[in-house]
């Protein structure tokens, strides 16, 4: 599993120019699933994400987590976190997760999710998405 946790004030997910999901302050998650991920590795995943302190206290100083400062969360889907850039000018994707194993995962990510934030809202498995965000810091954080 790989994930692209972003700090932000707001983002929104838009399929075919209509907002699906929307959230403030909070983490937008960019989730890319592997054959090898298991609903242990996203549960874990999860209660990691639930605990980071990266938010500011009133000292400036990075010291709360997203349950502290009672924020949402929207999860998108992204295989292309697992691009190989390696040969060529075309990136593989041979070892992002097979479209049944990661949708099934991912949807389990939403899931499991909805127990450690206070909102949690997502974009839709294999659309054409467009994100849009506003991040905070920026304050980017990569996952494996």
């Amino acid at each position: 599993m790989k994930i692209v946790l972003q700090r932000v004030l707001d983002a929104s997910v838009k399929i075919e120019d209509k907002i699906v999901g929307s959230i403030k302050n909070g983490y937008l998650i960019l989730l890319g699933i592997s054959d090898n991920d298991t609903k242990e590795d996203i549960e874990k995943a999860v209660q990691k994400i639930s605990k980071m302190r990266i938010f500011s206290d009133e000292n400036g100083k990075t010291n709360l987590s997203i349950s502290d400062i009672k924020g949402e969360v929207l999860v998108v889907s992204q295989f292309t976190l697992y691009a190989d850039c390696r040969k060529g000018n075309r990136p593989s994707f041979v070892n992002a997760g097979k479209p049944e194993h990661a949708e099934k995962m991912y949807e389990y990510f939403i899931e499991y999710s909805k127990d450690y934030f206070k909102k949690v809202e997502n974009g839709i498995f294999g659309a054409d998405m467009k994100v849009n965000l506003t991040n905070d810091g920026p304050f980017t954080i990569i996952l494996e």
